[in-house]
């Protein structure tokens, strides 16, 4: 069914992550949950899998030691048995422990073996919170980089949980990356019953024909207060949504930055060496007749993510900082 045929209700973000699993473990018995407390009273530290194990036990939601690379290398055996578990990483920092056990051994099975690999490892990202260097990162390139993995990261409620359930059923390793910040602060329309948002499309969620700023998790809500308010200023930007970070969707990216002539890209993750530099280098090369201007870059700073909330804030990109790099890109 797609998101059209079910009527929406208004879902926090962290209440579509929970329906998700909830439905899908409804649906298929073979998925199941695992992490650091997540079949706790809480259901871990945010609450995501809260009502989980009262409803289908500890064989399916599993509580962990704090041992990230053993029970990541024990889901990849489970999913290459038949199972399809769903890896709660307590924050994505932490996913560094289990790297091993996803870029050498997850990502690879199936081009080594044939089989299936349907893991999920969710990874509570970014900052915004004030949490410091430990519980505040976004490592997303990293995954990027590996052959074999798909990468995800909604921004919405609705694709959350519609990226949730896509990820679950895919064959694939899949990293899905989910903001931290948004968990409470954000609410949306989210259809009711069941719909998948396929991976690999992006979202048009602003057309314009000015500029266009390309992006994906928190920074899609700051580059659509940025974008109105350079409406309000007689320009108007196109603000895509990439919503998958591998596979990327290319013919969207190519045709914003072909409709428009210049691009801004903004992520939350620190600028050198991120997702913005792969798709500065894409439109480059397969758009730069189009352009009419530089391919801009905002990101993190190149230092680690300080905990006093001034320099966290000097640290980030924000709507004022879109509005400023955009305004002086729309000017050029």
């Amino acid at each position: 069914m797609t998101q059209e045929q079910n009527t929406p209700r208004t879902l926090t973000y962290l209440a579509a992550i929970n329906e998700a699993l909830a439905e899908e473990m409804r649906r298929d018995p073979d998925v199941l949950v695992m992490g650091e407390d997540v079949g706790g009273e809480f259901g871990g530290a945010f609450n995501v899998t809260k009502g989980l194990a009262a409803e289908f036990g500890p064989k399916r939601v599993m509580n962990t030691p704090l041992a990230e690379l053993g029970f990541t290398g024990m889901a990849s055996g489970m999913a290459l048995m038949g199972l399809r578990p769903v890896v709660e990483m307590q924050f994505a920092d932490f996913i560094s422990t289990a790297f091993d056990s996803i870029v050498q051994f997850a990502s690879s099975a199936h081009y080594r073996w044939g089989g299936a690999v349907p893991l999920v490892i969710r990874a509570p990202s970014d900052g915004g919170l004030r949490s410091g260097p430990f519980h505040s990162q976004n490592p997303e390139a990293w995954f990027v980089h590996v052959p074999g993995l798909k990468v995800v990261a909604p921004a919405t409620p609705a694709d959350a949980k519609g990226l949730l359930i896509a990820a679950i059923r895919d064959n694939n390793p899949v990293i899905y990356f989910e903001s931290k910040l948004l968990y409470r602060s954000l609410k949306g329309l989210v259809p009711e019953g069941e719909y998948v948002v396929p991976i690999g499309q992006a979202h048009l969620a602003r057309s314009g024909d000015d500029l266009s700023m390309i992006t994906y998790g928190t920074q899609l809500h700051q580059a659509l207060i940025a974008a109105e308010r350079l409406a309000g200023e007689g320009i108007e930007c196109d603000v895509l949504d990439l919503r998958t970070l591998k596979p990327l969707d290319e013919d969207a990216i190519l045709t914003s930055a072909r409709k428009t002539g210049k691009v801004l890209i903004v992520h939350s993750a620190n600028r050198l060496a991120g997702l913005g530099a792969e798709l500065a280098a894409l439109i480059a090369d397969k758009a730069f007749e189009w352009l009419d201007g530089p391919i801009r870059r905002l990101g993190g700073l190149d230092t680690p993510i300080p905990f006093s909330p001034p320099l966290e804030d000097a640290y980030r990109p924000d709507a004022e900082k879109i509005y400023v790099e955009a305004t002086k890109l729309a000017r050029f």
